[in-house]
């Protein structure tokens, strides 16, 4: 409790109330969380303020490096991996999985997949046959990752894997219709995926929820018209509107595609101050969507777009001048045909950061450089400085820097929400053969954990703990549903609780692909016993505001989340 003791002795009243609810949380079915706040410390929470969080190392060796990570559900797994082109990894194959790869040399005796195993670190070597490098990727209707496209052998490759503890790769070369190699992948209301762009391919098509590919191109000339001499409009940022209709921004313009009818519909403004795509890489989000309206006209979508490079940000960094890179967000209503964009500036530059949606509806800003553009050796000066984004506070109170990492998080590093509330990040800068000496960026393949400010220890007496278990189940789309939860309160007001539901998201090469945040309707809140609780909820109303999936649930009070709880929606 050393830790702990250090930051309250000049709050005695205070400690002596907070240690004597600690105890008896202890005891509690909820110990476990207790124990995850006091062992954050060991990351830095001492003689640093929680109140900007807080980090601790979670594993020195992920045994790949993660350049592309997602979680699964009902699980504390996370998925990490690079591609084959990397050489040898840090973790060898078992001997039954080496059989059906081809083996040329020793670097294919390894592997370049792992589950990390996100309360005790353990990794377990997962194979792939095809190369992953710079694929796409999104959970599915039934809880399995469907990934697409890569490099090499694996541009044409789509691959499927569950989320048992035995489970692996399955794999089916061949099945995508183009050659996606940075293409983006984003889940529609029928359980489908959409699969826009790539490296010189101006199209997109479509993987039936069946898995089987339809083997067609739709073309869209948008693509070849927003590519320049350096690709700027690679990992295109694509985000299902509330009305079923698919935002697709590319260099720094953007369109509303009909996937009905396959017609573009509307174009946006241009967002002007350079590029915002892949090698550029700004960060962006499909800002939380809020259905307190039984009855709306129009369920309003915003797109934020944060950071990227100048134009000539690509051609500077090929001779060694790194630039600084964007330091303005954009941010847009995608349901408002005449909306324009409004512009607002973060607290410093950056560029190849990545952007999470957090259970309380801000967003985090994290990882990244501040000169330069995404790829090997063409960026320096990192940001190691997380940001929260406030999107409904005033402007001049919209941003706060948050305690900085000590590892750079360059090109290829992830982050992704873990369902108890924190921030797993890895990877960064996979040199080939994964070299660790004589460069000034070295293969990074410690793991580290980003507590936000909401796990401040202090908090405990706001965070409520869900007791309903919703494994197995699943909600229907517009059904009223009750979540009961514990809180160290004599009495709730509906002012200060709110329920959100996340779809974690596929992180690589700065871009969330399929990330979303819904602020449900309350119905009713009632008191159901000494700090129980019961709240009534209704479900998004159609696919399209939430695709049909598994979503994390979490109970909001004063700003402080529950940890989540799976739910399965369709």
């Amino acid at each position: 409790m050393a830790c702990l003791i250090k930051p309250l002795v000049l709050l005695p009243l205070s400690f002596w109330v907070y240690s004597t609810f600690l105890h008896d949380l202890w005891h509690t079915q909820n110990s476990s969380l207790t124990a995850s706040i006091i062992g954050g410390c060991r990351g830095g929470y001492e003689g640093s303020s929680a109140r900007s969080g807080w980090w601790e190392v979670a594993s020195e060796n992920s045994g790949v490096l993660a350049m592309h990570m997602f979680i699964f559900p009902n699980t504390d797994k996370a998925i990490m991996f690079d591609g084959i082109v990397f050489g040898k990894s840090q973790i060898q194959l078992p001997p039954t999985r080496i059989l059906g790869r081809k083996i040329k040399t020793d670097a294919d005796l390894w592997a370049h997949a792992v589950e990390f195993d996100i309360e005790s670190a353990a990794i377990r070597p997962l194979k792939i046959l095809t190369d992953t490098w710079a694929s796409a990727g999104g959970l599915s209707a039934n809880g399995t990752f469907v990934l697409s496209g890569g490099w090499s052998d694996g541009r044409r490759t789509l691959r499927y894997l569950s989320g048992c503890g035995t489970c692996d790769w399955k794999e089916f070369p061949g099945a995508l219709a183009g050659k996606r190699w940075y293409s983006s992948q984003q889940i529609l209301p029928d359980g489908s995926f959409i699969v826009v762009g790539g490296r010189q391919m101006f199209d997109y098509e479509y993987i039936p929820n069946n898995g089987v590919s339809s083997k067609k191109n739709y073309l869209l000339p948008f693509l070849h018209e927003t590519s320049d001499l350096e690709e700027n409009n690679l990992y295109p940022f694509v985000f299902l509107s509330t009305d079923g209709n698919l935002f697709i921004f590319a260099n720094n313009r953007s369109i509303l595609l009909n996937p009905t009818i396959n017609k573009i519909i509307r174009e946006f403004p241009i967002l002007p101050g350079g590029s915002r795509n892949y090698p550029s890489s700004a960060m962006s989000v499909l800002l939380p969507i809020k259905l307190h309206d039984p009855n709306p006209n129009v369920i309003k979508a915003e797109v934020l777009i944060c950071g990227g490079a100048k134009r000539e940000a690509a051609n500077l960094a090929s001779k060694g001048i790194f630039v600084d890179a964007l330091k303005d967000c954009g941010r847009i209503d995608i349901t408002n045909p005449s909306a324009t964009w409004q512009k607002v500036m973060m607290p410093s530059p950056r560029v190849m950061g990545d952007m999470l949606l957090l259970p309380t509806g801000d967003v985090l800003m994290i990882n990244g450089a501040k000169k330069g553009i995404a790829g090997w050796d063409f960026a320096d000066d990192p940001n190691m400085t997380p940001v929260l984004y406030k999107l409904d506070n005033p402007k001049a109170q919209q941003f706060t820097e948050l305690t900085a990492t000590t590892i750079p998080r360059m090109c290829h590093s992830t982050s992704v929400v873990l369902p108890d509330g924190k921030i797993l990040v890895a990877g960064s800068n996979p040199n080939y053969n994964y070299n660790f000496t004589d460069v000034k960026y070295p293969t990074e393949l410690r793991v580290e954990k980003f507590y936000p400010p909401y796990l401040d220890p202090l908090l405990v007496l706001d965070r409520p703990f869900i007791i309903s278990n919703f494994r197995g189940k699943t909600v229907n789309y517009g059904q009223n549903f009750v979540i009961e939860f514990k809180l160290k309160k004599l009495e709730v007001s509906l002012v200060h609780l709110k329920v959100t539901m996340y779809a974690p998201p596929f992180t690589t090469h700065g871009f969330s692909m399929g990330q979303r945040l819904l602020e449900l309707a309350i119905e009713k809140l009632i008191n159901v016993g000494p700090e129980i609780f019961q709240v009534s909820v209704m479900a998004p109303p159609t696919a399209a505001i939430a695709p049909p999936s598994y979503y994390l649930v979490f109970v909001v009070h004063s700003g402080v989340p529950s940890p989540g709880v799976w739910l399965q929606i369709r």
